[in-house]
């Protein structure tokens, strides 16, 4: 019905509707952990459309999901990445040799149609475990190529989503906007269903981790007509007002901590340690058990983010850079 809003599933996988214009959680079952990857799924008069795709190495976990719909890989017109990160993006390749289109922020593009260089940096920091994690990023065809810039509109079959420009997080970042709900990606944090508790986790991941961009992007989000988010990690939530706020105060938390921590120039081994012991410590505090702190370090391991915090403070808040990664 025109005007009518979107149907949102939220936390049901495993629910067998599928009505054009709901959204359906698809869970990636990273290295066969649940909740820390998610693909979403918006059916259409024709198909379907994918925001986010995953990693290669979850190529198996995709398939399946889109069975328990009725689809096929070849069924999905347009996936729709937040960002170029591997367990974003890792898949599209793979999805664009199916048929489907893929839609990305301008400044992700290119490594898109050419992942040379961002597969060299991430071997850097996984070595032999890449393929185990990651699986095979295949390029995109310029053909299959869609390229976004800030508040564009995307339509598909009668879908429309909004992009949003987002840094951050990245500098490839997009949020779209799809009626009342907003994929937000990583620069709406990490979360998990954690009963009764609103808890969010900030991906301060290198090389772009910048946390003025951070906030004006939560602003920017803060400014839609929002109930539902969908973060990438993991699900969809009926509180995107709250949430938004929680990833404010996430990321004022961590500027707090860097302020203490970083003016003696720890290393980086030692930074590491002391963050994922800082974050172990936020969430028990925040009245998460020892199973959720597991889940959240599945789906965003904090000693990545030592790095991101260590190579922003030295590059915008004591005047010089070094290469970390």
């Amino acid at each position: 019905m025109a005007g009518e809003k979107n149907a949102v599933e939220i936390y049901a996988p495993d629910n067998p509707m599928t009505p054009e214009n709901t959204i359906h959680t698809l869970d990636l079952n990273f290295l066969g952990i649940p909740n820390a990857i998610a693909a979403y799924l918006i059916p259409h008069a024709h198909g379907a459309v994918l925001v986010e795709c995953g990693p290669g190495s979850t190529v198996q976990a995709l398939q399946d999901g889109l069975a328990h719909y009725g689809y096929t890989p070849a069924d999905i017109t347009d996936v729709l990445l937040t960002h170029i990160h591997l367990d974003h993006a890792g898949a599209a390749g793979w999805l664009a040799q199916q048929g489907a289109h893929i839609h990305v922020h301008e400044v992700g593009a290119p490594h898109m149609l050419d992942p040379t260089k961002l597969i060299r940096s991430a071997a850097r920091i996984y070595g032999e475990l890449m393929d185990h994690l990651w699986g095979e990023f295949l390029p995109v065809p310029e053909q299959r190529l869609r390229i976004l810039h800030d508040n564009d509109m995307i339509e598909i079959e009668g879908l429309r989503f909004k992009a949003l420009d987002t840094p951050g997080h990245a500098s490839h970042h997009m949020a779209y906007i799809f009626d009342d709900t907003c994929f937000c990606g990583d620069v709406g944090g990490a979360r998990m269903n954690t009963p009764g508790l609103l808890h969010v986790r900030i991906p301060a991941v290198p090389p772009e981790f910048h946390i003025e961009k951070w906030r004006q992007s939560i602003a920017r989000l803060q400014e839609e007509d929002l109930q539902f988010i969908a973060p990438t990690h993991f699900g969809i939530f009926p509180d995107a007002g709250q949430h938004l706020a929680a990833v404010e105060q996430g990321v004022n938390e961590i500027e707090a901590w860097m302020e203490s921590a970083l003016p003696a120039d720890p290393s980086l081994e030692r930074l590491q340690d002391d963050f994922v012991m800082w974050s172990k410590q936020r969430s028990l505090n925040a009245g998460l058990g020892e199973e959720w702190v597991a889940a959240f370090e599945a789906a965003n391991p904090s000693a990545m983010s030592a790095g991101g915090i260590q190579r922003y403070w030295r590059k915008f808040r004591t005047g010089y850079a070094r290469v970390l990664l």
